[in-house]
C-alpha cells in the first residue's frame, strides 16, 4: 500500500511537534519558515529542489 503525503505536510508536523514538545518559539518558526520562503526566489533554489528530490528518492527507494 502507497501513501503519498506533501513534503509540505510532513515539515509543517514536525514544526508543530517542535513547537509543542521541544519548547520551539513560535516566533523561531516563522523566521525560519521565512528564511525558506526568501531563499525559494534565490539562485539556490534549483539545487535545493534538486536535492530534496534525491532525498525523496532515496527514502523512497526509487529507481531510474
Amino acid at each position: 500500500m502507497t501513501v503519498s503525503l506533501p513534503l509540505v505536510f510532513v515539515l509543517g508536523v514536525i514544526a508543530w511537534a517542535a513547537i509543542k514538545f521541544l519548547g520551539v518559539r513560535m516566533w523561531v518558526a516563522v523566521v525560519i519558515a521565512l528564511f525558506g520562503f526568501w531563499l525559494s526566489h534565490t539562485v539556490l533554489a534549483p539545487a535545493i529542489e534538486s536535492g530534496t528530490r534525491s532525498g525523496v528518492d532515496v527514502v523512497n527507494g526509487a529507481r531510474d
